[in-house]
């Protein structure tokens, strides 16, 4: 089993490392991350200017690859024939905060599982961690780590639709807390998003989108739902975005 693991938030990140570590006891673990933090980043292809790639070394002493672009070029590199030996599965996370309802679009964690689909067709999962925003304190990614662990050996045995990958989301609790798994939809995330206008020194105005923490509603079956009662939320997700609901209407419009 050869597993490519990446993340949003940097090669050197704890939560990338912690989920290497329990990767590695499943089979071959390569890294490629960004070098740099890439959150809240969506989607990104990067077409216009030169990809690097460089050889680095993780805090336990195992070599990874930094790459200049985004998380999901870093699954395209792999994918294309930078990691020369052939992936089975592509893990993204361990991201500190967890990805869901609409974070699933912005989300460079759950973004580069996406990359893994669209560009070798190779089963992927995101995993985040519900962790507490302005935390002070380092987090614990272990059982994040565990949990990943367990879906990866549940995937590899029963293997994922073609087209789907995993957006997972773990509660910030101890292992033993964790009450088990829910399969869940999107829920509803609720932004409470504000735009700040200021001046630079020379008179000039920019721009920040700022606001209150995102905040979301605890409905049940959802990702949301799952988390807030202490279970571990497993979403499948698709890339196929088509309305099919508003099919049939729009079809009847006199266009």
């Amino acid at each position: 089993m050869h597993i490519l693991v990446t993340n949003d938030d940097g090669v050197m990140a704890p939560g990338l490392l912690a989920l290497v570590k329990t990767m590695r006891e499943l089979g071959e673990v390569s890294v490629i991350a960004p070098e740099q933090n890439w959150s809240a980043s969506g989607h990104v292809k990067t077409m216009h200017r030169p990809l690097r790639v460089k050889e680095v070394v993780l805090m336990d002493g195992c070599t990874a690859l930094a790459s200049d672009g985004a998380p999901s070029d870093c699954v395209a590199l792999a994918l294309l024939g930078l990691v020369a030996k052939p992936i089975d599965l592509v893990v993204s996370g361990i991201n500190p905060n967890s990805n869901i309802g609409h974070d699933v679009t912005y989300s460079g964690t759950v973004t580069a599982a996406m990359e893994a689909v669209i560009t070798g067709n190779v089963p992927a999962i995101a995993i985040s961690l519900d962790g507490p925003d302005n935390h002070q304190a380092a987090l614990d990614f272990m059982p994040a780590a565990v949990i990943a662990k367990q879906i990866v050996q549940r995937v590899f045995e029963k293997g994922l639709p073609k087209g789907v990958f995993l957006n997972v989301n773990v509660p910030f609790l101890p292992l033993e807390q964790i009450k088990g798994f829910r399969v869940t939809r999107q829920g509803l995330r609720v932004y409470r998003d504000s735009l700040d206008k200021r001046l630079d020194p020379r008179g000039r105005p920019y721009y920040w989108i700022g606001g209150e923490t995102p905040t979301a509603i605890p409905e049940e079956g959802t990702d949301y739902g799952a988390i807030a009662q202490g279970y571990v939320s497993i979403t499948p997700l698709q890339l196929d975005l088509t309305a099919y609901q508003a099919l049939a209407e729009l079809r009847q419009w006199n266009w």
